[in-house]
């Protein structure tokens, strides 16, 4: 990026003593040399949960319970011949068609955090909601997806995996996750190096869920309000880890629409590499 450059490596390893210890350079030209912080220093100003902000004219409605479907992407781009998963692969083309379908059906896209607090009275929800989710982080997000949806003026949902911040070749650069939350986008966290939760110990735990919400909230100063579970692994150490956190809710890869008496285990509707607009519709209407 002409006059600036940012280099951000994060890396969690598991002490003897069963501490984690993450080592995160962030460096750019104003600044000077990169200096090296470690998670004890890079949490140091205590990360509280964020309250929902109220606005000047406080909306004040019905707490609603609309179940709502979130679409589960993971990359939207052609897999290439070595791709070891191909069906989380979206074409671009596929995805404008499954956009325009949706909008075609009166579906409007939304928020995690809209969502919420229309399940809380304080906001209202379209007739027919959506919220379309891309986990992980990948450059598509921001050369594929964010251009069709804005074409609807529909926000997306980035759940960003800290690890894939700057990877080489197919990772999220930090410039284009700002693009992205200009445009409307949220951005959640998915860990900090997308481990199996329920097999890490609990500083390992805290360190994941706890430590990835603080990097992405200092990085682009959002609230960073809802957790996804790597590969959908969750159990009650790991869900408690997330409200200690002081996240909002956590969204899983269990099958169905969102509801607001689960909170912690929303439920999405995956899309894999090559389902028609149709096929897509009957099964948001079938959840």
């Amino acid at each position: 990026m002409p006059g600036r450059r940012i280099v951000f490596w994060v890396v969690a390893a598991a002490a003897v003593s069963g501490t984690a210890a993450v080592l995160t350079t962030h460096a750019t030209a104003a600044h000077g040399p990169p200096q090296r912080v470690r998670m004890p220093q890079a949490l140091d100003v205590r990360d509280l949960p964020v309250p929902v902000p109220i606005p000047r004219r406080p909306f004040h409605g019905p707490a609603l319970r609309t179940p709502v479907p979130v679409l589960m992407y993971h990359v939207i781009g052609t897999p290439p011949p070595s791709a070891p998963y191909p069906e989380l692969f979206v074409s671009r083309r596929l995805f404008a068609a499954q956009v325009a379908a949706l909008a075609r059906a009166g579906y409007q896209a939304i928020t995690l955090e809209r969502m919420w607090q229309a399940w809380h009275g304080r906001a209202t929800l379209p007739p027919r909601p959506v919220v379309l989710t891309f986990d992980d982080g990948y450059r598509g997000d921001f050369g594929a997806a964010m251009p069709i949806l804005r074409r609807h003026r529909w926000p997306g949902v980035l759940n960003l995996l800290v690890a894939n911040l700057h990877r080489h070749g197919w990772g999220l650069k930090a410039w284009m996750v700002r693009r992205l939350i200009r445009s409307g986008w949220e951005v959640d966290s998915h860990t900090l190096t997308h481990p199996n939760l329920t097999t890490v110990g609990a500083q390992r735990l805290w360190n994941e869920v706890h430590g990835a919400r603080a990097v992405l909230r200092r990085l682009f100063h959002v609230p960073v309000r809802f957790f996804c579970y790597p590969s959908g692994a969750y159990d009650r150490a790991v869900i408690a880890a997330v409200r200690r956190a002081g996240y909002l809710g956590a969204t899983t890869e269990l099958p169905g629409l969102a509801r607001r008496s689960a909170p912690f285990t929303l439920a999405r509707v995956r899309v894999d590499g090559g389902e028609p607009p149709a096929a897509l519709i009957q099964t948001i209407r079938e959840s």
